[in-house]
């Protein structure tokens, strides 16, 4: 299913410049410039509430340990399950390069 924001726009040139981007700070730093203090804490977060719902953690652990609300947890929990699968292909990315 894709829950994909209808009002965004999948090829804007945005995506394309952050494929662009060679290193954690260049990243760092264009989302730094790009957004407020705010939604890179929000993006951050959710990103957290991913991982550990990924690993099995329940609402409550989560909540405890990310202070994240249970709207957002249920709304990462429903990206997880019902979205493009974008956070399990990063997640399984991610474990291919510690690995390496």
């Amino acid at each position: 299913m894709n829950n994909r924001n209808k009002r965004s726009d999948p090829d804007s040139e945005l995506y394309r410049a952050i494929l662009k981007l060679e290193s954690l700070e260049e990243c760092y730093n264009f989302f730094a410039d790009l957004c407020t203090v705010s939604e890179m804490k929000a993006m951050e977060q959710r990103f957290e509430v991913a991982k550990l719902l990924n690993d099995g953690l329940i609402y409550n652990d989560i909540l405890e340990k990310t202070g994240a609300s249970s709207a957002t947890i249920s709304r990462v929990n429903r990206s997880l399950n019902y979205g493009t699968d974008a956070y399990r292909t990063i997640f399984e990315k991610m474990d291919q390069e510690k690995k390496a």
